[in-house]
């Protein structure tokens, strides 16, 4: 039976709020929200991630937290994950508190989400990088200031300026959280990139192909699909006789969405005259392929190729032709 917790996993992202996957070193990321659809009645999930891998996630009824990866348990000691467990739950308490506070200091109307979001990366030179945020509907309404110990409003508005208030007020929650965010987070994720290095160094070269759909009289529209690939970060363009197509109206990429399998998938469209008398090609460029890139042709290249195939179709026929001729006069 699948953890309660996995279907709240297309409710934790919100425009705005969640830091993306980036390549390099992982990103250790905690991710929370709270849907209230009125003052009593309130929803809960949570999610782990190290880089875009899924680790584990907080069960929506008893908050409890369930493992997704064999190697994370080991990755720490016994005594460490009890320490963190009760230390998520707190956290989920109070949460669920200060949003319970606020509700009776501003006008809110029901229902809303807030969500939360704490995570740290390494990055290349060594330096550390980590971020708190909470949101509101969507957008953040808080960050938190790590070298003060204070939170700043986003926006400035009544929930926000209600929110600051509460949180800045709450000074060992700030110096705890300075620690964990300094300290803890950043050894937490050493020990998940050591122990789970398998997977989070694992490619998967893309595959890709092009194809047209027809607008209208007046417009072709040439589609780049390009699937299976892993990690996320990938790079898609278009050339036109070998040059790349600049951004513009006609060319437009879409986000990069998750596959089944966990790889990711991402389609590029370029709008194009029919019979334009250009060549075409979609490039992708992606961390499996090393320096090399993957070239789909179209237009000029496929047309040659048709017309190549037409012709030599057509020696067949007149050789057969031929062969057939010659074999009756033979036997007459």
């Amino acid at each position: 039976m699948q953890p309660r917790c996995l279907l709240l996993f297309p409710f934790l992202f919100f425009p705005g709020t969640w830091a993306e996957p980036e390549a390099g070193s992982p990103m250790l990321q905690l991710r929370h929200f709270v849907t209230f659809q009125n003052a009593t009645s309130m929803q809960v999930g949570g999610l782990g991630l190290v880089g875009d891998i899924n680790i584990g996630c907080v069960d929506r009824r008893t908050w409890d937290i369930h493992y997704h990866q064999p190697w994370l348990r080991p990755a720490l000691p016994k005594g460490d994950w009890d320490v963190i467990e009760s230390s998520i739950k707190s956290y989920l308490r109070d949460f669920n508190s200060l949003v319970q506070t606020l509700i009776t200091h501003t006008s809110m109307s029901f229902p809303f989400v807030f969500q939360s979001s704490i995570g740290c990366k390494l990055q290349p030179n060594g330096t550390t990088r980590t971020y708190l945020v909470i949101g509101y509907e969507g957008q953040d309404l808080l960050r938190f200031h790590l070298i003060k110990g204070t939170w700043d409003r986003v926006p400035d508005n009544e929930v926000s300026a209600a929110a600051e208030h509460f949180l800045n007020n709450a000074t060992t929650l700030n110096e705890l959280i300075q620690v964990l965010l300094n300290v803890t987070c950043v050894d937490i994720l050493e020990r998940f990139t050591e122990y789970g290095r398998a997977d989070l160094e694992r490619q998967e070269p893309p595959t890709a192909t092009v194809f047209a759909r027809t607008a209208g009289p007046a417009q072709l529209l040439l589609v780049c699909r390009i699937t299976g690939f892993y990690p996320r970060p990938i790079s898609v363009a278009w050339l036109r006789d070998g040059h790349e197509v600049p951004p513009g109206p006609a060319l437009n990429t879409s986000a990069v969405l998750p596959n089944a399998d966990l790889t990711y998938q991402v389609y590029s469209v370029l709008t194009v005259a029919p019979r334009d008398g250009h060549s075409y090609a979609c490039r992708v460029r992606h961390r499996s392929l090393g320096t090399r890139s993957l070239l789909v042709p179209w237009g000029k290249s496929n047309a040659g190729l048709i017309a190549g195939l037409g012709v030599a179709l057509l020696a067949a026929v007149v050789v057969s032709g031929a062969l057939w001729v010659w074999r009756r006069r033979k036997c007459h």
